[in-house]
């Protein structure tokens, strides 16, 4: 499940940087889970941390913030990885929410949550960093205030992973809006 980015704030500083497809633009994600006749998602987020949510709470947050849910699902030469990827994200759920977008083993960010849910079977990948703006090659201003309110360094170059860069994967296939 894949979250439409806003225009401004977080959201917009996020996909800003991150934006690789003209025709998705995502700052938020997570995995559904069956349970019998029930459908709740896996994330993080910053209310709530790793979290378990009911499928249509989850829906219904996003629509509150007005923003739109996407599905995507692994091509069926990966989907033998769901149940392992499943196991491993509920072990990560009630860990906080990572603040800092830093690799950390005892706080997650979203698309951290959903890479490290599939790392055994390697369906995503870290990649380097950047939070430098496509447009003028030089740190995002939201980004340097950002770090710098944190008294951290701009993590630029540093392994990490982010929704669009998720939803780019060659192991998924869009499906379709919600």
């Amino acid at each position: 499940m894949f979250v439409t980015a806003k225009e401004t704030g977080l959201s917009g500083a996020i996909n800003n940087v991150t934006q690789k497809q003209k025709t998705a633009s995502f700052d938020h994600i997570g995995i559904v889970e069956k349970v019998k006749h029930q459908s709740f998602v896996l994330h993080a987020a910053p209310k709530g941390g790793s979290q378990k949510q009911p499928l249509a709470d989850f829906m219904k947050d996003q629509a509150a913030d007005g923003q739109r849910v996407v599905v995507y699902r692994l091509k069926p030469q990966y989907r033998n990885t769901i149940p392992s990827a499943i196991q491993k994200a509920e072990s990560m759920v009630g860990k906080p929410y990572n603040f800092n977008y830093i690799l950390n083993e005892n706080s997650y960010y979203c698309s951290d949550f959903i890479e490290r849910a599939f790392r055994k079977d390697h369906i995503f990948k870290l990649e380097p960093m950047s939070f430098k703006d496509p447009k003028t090659g030089t740190t995002n201003v939201f980004w340097e205030e950002f770090y710098r309110k944190k008294n951290l360094k701009v993590p630029e170059g540093e392994p990490g992973c982010n929704p669009n860069g998720l939803a780019g994967s060659d192991k998924l296939e869009r499906i379709r809006e919600l």
